[in-house]
C-alpha cells in the first residue's frame, strides 16, 4: 500500500484498538449512561460511528469504482482538496468545535456493548477493504458528497482521512464519558 494510505490504515487499526481498550475498561452497565442530557454515552458515541460508516460505505465503494475508470498513472503523492483538508483538520480530538449532527446520525444505545463493538469491527473491515481497493488509484481526482451535508464535497483521499479522524474524535469523547463512572 502507498505510504499515505498506509498511514490511514494505521489510524483505522488504532481506532479499533482504542475501542477494544474502551470495551475492556468501561463496565457494561456504564456504556449506556450519559454524563448529562446534552452529551452522548459511550454506546451512543460508538453507535454514531457505526451509523456514519454505514452511510459512507456505499459512497466509498462507488468512488473507488469511479477511480478505477480514471486511467492515469499511479500517483506519487495524494493531496486533499481545500474542503477535505479543512474538515480533516477540524475533525480530530480533542474536540474544539462541537457540531450538531443530523437526526439520521443520532444513535440509539439500546444494544449491548458487544453487539455495538462487533458491528464496528465488521464496518471497519469493510472500510479497510475499500482503502486497499483504492491503493494506487487516482483517488484525489474523485469527489465524494458528505452524507451529513450533500453540498459539502471533497476528494476520496480526504474522505478516508476524515473517516479515520472522525472515529478518533468520537472514541476520545467516549473515553471522556467512560472515565467518569
Amino acid at each position: 500500500m502507498l505510504p499515505q494510505l498506509e498511514l490511514i490504515a494505521i489510524e483505522f487499526l488504532e481506532a479499533l484498538d482504542r475501542l477494544h481498550r474502551l470495551r475492556e475498561s468501561v463496565p457494561e452497565r456504564a456504556w449506556g449512561r450519559r454524563p448529562d442530557p446534552s452529551r452522548w454515552s459511550v454506546a451512543e458515541c460508538v453507535a454514531h460511528l457505526n451509523l456514519t460508516s454505514q452511510a459512507y460505505l456505499p459512497l466509498l465503494t462507488r468512488a473507488v469504482e469511479e477511480a478505477r475508470e480514471v486511467h492515469l498513472p499511479p500517483p506519487h503523492r495524494y493531496r486533499r482538496d481545500l474542503a477535505g483538508w479543512l474538515l480533516w483538520r477540524t475533525m480530530g480530538p480533542p474536540v474544539r468545535i462541537r457540531t450538531r449532527t443530523l437526526p439520521a446520525f443520532i444513535p440509539e444505545s439500546t444494544r449491548a456493548p458487544d453487539e455495538i463493538v462487533a458491528e464496528f469491527e465488521r464496518l471497519q473491515d469493510a472500510q479497510m477493504a475499500a482503502l486497499r481497493a483504492a491503493n494506487g488509484r487516482p483517488i484525489q481526482r474523485v469527489r465524494v458528497a458528505s452524507p451529513f451535508n450533500p453540498r459539502l464535497r471533497y476528494n476520496l483521499y480526504a474522505c478516508f482521512g476524515i473517516l479515520a479522524r472522525h472515529q478518533h474524535r468520537h472514541l476520545w469523547q467516549a473515553e471522556q464519558v467512560g472515565g467518569k463512572r
